[in-house]
C-alpha cells in the first residue's frame, strides 16, 4: 500500500469535542488551545458562533479567539452556520470558516431544521463574503455512512452533496460519520464513490468511535491519498442528535498510528497527550485515547522510579 507521507490533523476537540460537554470555563478553553498549538497541532477549530440558545457550550467563543495566543504555525477555525456567524468571526480574526449539512434529509431536519438543498441556499452569502474577504471556507457534510433517522446513506447521495460545496466554493469537504457506524471496507466505497465527483486533495475524513472501527477506518482509507483527518483530543465530544454516539477518534490514537506507519504529522504526541488529559481533568471525565492513558501511566510509573 502506499500511504502519503505527511497527514494535516484538523483539530475539532475546542468545537466539535466540547460543544457536547459540560460548560467548561472560557481560560479553560484557551489554555486548551494553547496547548494545542504548543504540540505541533497546525489547524485548530477553535469555537462556534452560533446561537447561544442553541448550543451555550459555544456561546464564548469570540472571547476565547481573543484571548489565544495565536502560534504562527497554527490557522485557526471556527464553524458558522450563517452570515452573522462568520461576520462575528472575522470580527475577532478567524483565519478560515466551516459551514455543515448533511447527506441525510432527516438529519439535516432534526439538526439545523431545514432541508438539504435549503441548507446549501443558506450558505451562499456566506460563501459570498468570505470569496470578496479571500476567507477560506471549509464544509462538513454528516450522515455519511449512516444516520440515526434514515439508516444506511447513499454514497451517490454523500457525493453530490459534497460536489454541490465544492463548486459553491468551498476548499475542502469533511467526511463525517456522525454516529460512527461505518467500517473499512463501507468507508472504503464512500471515499471511492466521493472521489469521483470531488478531488482527493479537496477531501478530509471525520470518523466517530461508537463501535471501536474510527482507526480501522482512516487505516482502510490512507491509501486512497486522503491527507487530511479530523480528530478530537482525548475523543472528547459526541452527537446530541444520535443516541449512543461516542466522542470524535481521539487526535492521540491518530497521532500514534500515523507516526507507525512512518507518515508525519507534526505533532508532539507526549505533549497532545498531557493537553487531553488537562482539559479531562477540568471536566471531570475519563479520557477516551486508548494512547494517552498509556503515554501517560507509563510517564508517571518513570517519574515515581
Amino acid at each position: 500500500m502506499m500511504y502519503p507521507t505527511q497527514v494535516s490533523i484538523y483539530e475539532v476537540g475546542p468545537r466539535d469535542g466540547l460543544q457536547n460537554e459540560t460548560l467548561l470555563a472560557t481560560s479553560a478553553k484557551v489554555a486548551l488551545i494553547d496547548a494545542l498549538a504548543a504540540a505541533g497541532v497546525r489547524r485548530i477549530e477553535a469555537g462556534s458562533f452560533v446561537s447561544p440558545k442553541w448550543v451555550p457550550q459555544m456561546a464564548d467563543s469570540a472571547a476565547v479567539y481573543q484571548q489565544i495566543h495565536r502560534a504562527s504555525h497554527v490557522r485557526y477555525s471556527a464553524l458558522t452556520p450563517n452570515l452573522r456567524g462568520f461576520e462575528q468571526a472575522v470580527a475577532v480574526g478567524i483565519d478560515e470558516v466551516a459551514v455543515f449539512t448533511a447527506a441525510s434529509e432527516s438529519f439535516c431536519q432534526r439538526n439545523i431544521h431545514c432541508s438539504i438543498t435549503e441548507s446549501l441556499n443558506r450558505f451562499e452569502p456566506i460563501f459570498a463574503a468570505a470569496k470578496q474577504q479571500r476567507i477560506p471556507v471549509r464544509a462538513y457534510v454528516s450522515c455519511v455512512l449512516g444516520c440515526p433517522y434514515e439508516g444506511e446513506i447513499a454514497a451517490l447521495q454523500v457525493a453530490a452533496v459534497s460536489k454541490t460545496l465544492i463548486d459553491m466554493g468551498a476548499y475542502q469537504v469533511s467526511l463525517g460519520d456522525t454516529i460512527g457506524v461505518g467500517t473499512p471496507l463501507k468507508a472504503q466505497r464512500m471515499l471511492a464513490a466521493v472521489n469521483n465527483q470531488v478531488p482527493i486533495a479537496q477531501l478530509a475524513l471525520h470518523f466517530h468511535d461508537t463501535y471501536g472501527q474510527a482507526l480501522a477506518n482512516v487505516l482502510a482509507c490512507l491509501d486512497s491519498g486522503i491527507s487530511t483527518i479530523d480528530s478530537a483530543v482525548a475523543g472528547l465530544g459526541g452527537c446530541p442528535y444520535a443516541k449512543g454516539a461516542s466522542g470524535n477518534l481521539a487526535t492521540e490514537d491518530l497521532v500514534y498510528l500515523l507516526h507507525g506507519l512512518g507518515i508525519d504529522t507534526s505533532i508532539d504526541l507526549l505533549q497532545l497527550a498531557l493537553a487531553g488529559q488537562q482539559v479531562c481533568q477540568q471536566l471531570g471525565k475519563a479520557n477516551h485515547s486508548k494512547v494517552a492513558q498509556a503515554l501517560l501511566a507509563r510517564a508517571n510509573t518513570t517519574e515515581q522510579i
